[in-house]
């Protein structure tokens, strides 16, 4: 029996679950799950320690790009079955998960191959800003370097701090 395609997109301010995730792509017909988690790591920059990141999101348009990246993986990968990303805006501390992503698939080759493009057009395409927080109470807007409209090469990042706001 053909399943019909599920495709998940969930922006949050609360802590993501992992297991909520690979429950969405789960499916008898598959018999593999390929799981991608980014965590907010432990940095330093200038001399300075990332504490944190705070995320914010152009939301409707977030998600119409999801949708996007969605149909550019099944052509890619006609076996995908379902897609799941839950991506977090807010405050995310040093250790906790960013993104949860998991693609299934009948066999593994084309989930993981699936995996690796999600992430790398969610990065691309997908308008999520993050903010990097220093223990210094200072914080610099950071821009992937995959973003199509990064001009990463051509601006500083801007800095703000923390005691003024």
């Amino acid at each position: 029996m053909l399943e019909e395609p599920r495709d998940v997109f969930k922006l949050s301010r609360d802590w993501l679950s992992v297991q909520e995730v690979v429950d969405v792509v789960s499916s008898a017909s598959c018999g593999a799950i390929s799981v991608f988690i980014g965590t907010t790591r432990e940095d330093e920059c200038d001399g300075r320690k990332v504490i944190g990141l705070e995320y914010e999101a152009y939301e409707l348009m977030a998600q119409s790009e999801f949708t996007k990246l969605c149909a550019d993986i099944r052509a890619r990968w006609p076996t995908v079955t379902h897609v799941c990303v839950h991506h977090r805006l807010g405050w995310v501390k040093v250790g906790e998960a960013s993104v949860v992503m998991a693609i299934s698939s009948p066999h593994r080759h084309d989930g993981q191959q699936a995996i690796q493009h999600c992430i790398a057009q969610l990065k691309a395409n997908v308008p999520i800003w993050k903010k990097e927080v220093y223990d210094s109470e200072e914080a610099s807007w950071k821009e992937n370097a995959e973003c199509s409209w990064s001009g990463q090469h051509k601006l500083h990042p801007v800095t703000e701090n923390m005691n003024n706001k």
